[in-house]
């Protein structure tokens, strides 16, 4: 074992005695890989589209085939996850040791403590990659940072990600998303192996913000409907086609340093059916963290993968009624939810028989 692998592996087990407890983290450890020796955090919570179910997923998939450790954060109350606390993220210390931070969050209200393991990260200008609601990943008063390179808990979307909540561009729950490689930057590394296969039931989003000096990579047209198969709608509404996944240089809080984001629109639990969703997202991961970025990654399922479909749940005993725990997404297991009531018919996913 390297001094440096030592050191990782000694980092990722005293996360365990952080302010979160070894319970409320998924703690995944890589195995052989070219990730080995550094350390991926994935940050879920979100009240949609059920992030609580995709990060486990593709960490088990970044550790257990491309051998980087990962630890998986969740929301909380009391005892049990619950992606509608908007205030109950616990673990984010586990940032003080990551190389790269995933985050899918929705509009989370981190406590001070939490707020500062982020400055931190994001000060020393370390890699962020952020799917789906990560546009809006924080809400309220609080911000990362102090001085006027301070950023606000809803201008982390903006300004680390170069992109912040704009609008469904699609009919949400009627008009899915189809990946469409960007000519300009179709031999781009991060987009080995993808090609155009990736569809995403979620819509499309509205993107405005981004710069020349982003790098967008994939385009999203709007189709008819949720089918993978379904056409592209005809009419404006793809003409331009709004950015699905770009990268992105962000400036942290302190002002001065600098750090690289990959972003996609793309991210519901059930849009990472789409083997090159997952691909692009590992792909990423390679390139952030300086590595080389495979010609065809392997992202099959490390366990079988069974997403509930997106949409809000406001009855409030659900998530206590399911009582999950950070284990219950564990190695060797295949947790799996109802449907959030009104969901469309979605058959084009694996279930459990």
């Amino acid at each position: 074992m390297t001094r440096r692998t030592l050191f990782a592996v000694t980092a990722l087990a005293a996360l365990a005695t952080s302010a979160a407890t070894a319970g409320d983290t998924l703690l995944l450890r890589g195995k052989a890989g070219p990730g080995k020796g550094k350390h991926i955090v994935i940050i879920t919570g979100d009240e949609e589209y059920r992030s609580e179910e995709s990060g486990p997923m593709l960490g088990k998939i970044l550790s257990q085939k491309h051998g980087f450790d990962c630890t998986v954060l969740f929301s909380w109350t009391d005892g049990y996850i619950d992606p509608n606390n908007q205030a109950g993220l616990r673990g984010l210390a586990a940032l003080d040791s990551a190389d790269l931070m995933i985050i899918g969050t929705r509009f989370r209200r981190p406590d001070a403590e939490g707020a500062a393991h982020i400055t931190k990260y994001l000060n020393a200008g370390k890699p962020v990659i952020g799917f789906r609601t990560a546009t809006h990943a924080f809400t309220g008063d609080g911000k990362f940072g102090d001085g006027d390179g301070a950023i606000g808990f809803g201008a982390f979307g903006r300004k680390v990600l170069g992109e912040q909540w704009v609008s469904h561009h699609g009919a949400h729950k009627r008009e899915g998303a189809r990946g469409v490689v960007e000519g300009a930057n179709k031999d781009h590394a991060v987009l080995n192996g993808v090609g155009d296969d990736i569809f995403a039931p979620s819509d499309v989003y509205g993107v405005k913000h981004l710069t020349p000096d982003d790098i967008v990579l994939l385009r999203g047209a709007v189709t008819k409907t949720l089918d993978p198969k379904s056409e592209n709608v005809g009419g404006g509404k793809n003409d331009p086609m709004q950015a699905l996944a770009w990268l992105h240089t962000y400036t942290a809080p302190d002002g001065k340093t600098q750090g690289k984001a990959f972003c996609t629109t793309a991210g519901a639990s059930c849009d990472f059916v789409s083997e090159g969703l997952r691909r692009i997202v590992v792909n990423a991961a390679y390139h952030l963290t300086g590595l080389e970025v495979p010609a065809e990654a392997d992202v099959d399922y490390v366990d079988p993968f069974y997403p509930s479909f997106y949409g809000f749940i406001r009855d409030k005993e659900w998530f206590k009624g399911l009582d999950m725990q950070a284990e219950d997404y564990g190695l060797g297991k295949t947790p799996h939810a109802p449907d959030p009531p009104g969901s469309p018919d979605w058959p084009h996913r694996p279930m459990p028989k």
